[in-house]
């Protein structure tokens, strides 16, 4: 299992446990993760994020978009019976 250092590899995603109940969000923001990328899943465009969430960067949605990407990398679901 690979070990994340959250300021290192992904500097623009902070976690705290006073912001969004220790959520990761994008750094400076209430902005969670898990909605830049439930946005994605329902099928809104990197436009829509920027436009619903105009002091985001497409810089943070990719960061955001790669944050989860490592954090699943490693997931691994038990066999299914």
């Amino acid at each position: 299992m690979t070990v994340m250092n959250l300021e290192h590899d992904h500097p623009r995603i902070s976690a705290d446990p006073a912001i969004m109940g220790g959520k990761p969000c994008i750094k400076g923001t209430r902005v969670p993760v898990y909605l830049i990328v439930m946005m994605f899943s329902e099928g809104e465009t990197m436009a829509d994020v920027l436009s619903a969430y105009p002091h985001l960067t497409a810089e943070d949605v990719r960061a955001a978009l790669a944050y989860a990407a490592d954090r699943t990398a490693d997931s691994v679901l038990p066999a299914a019976e």
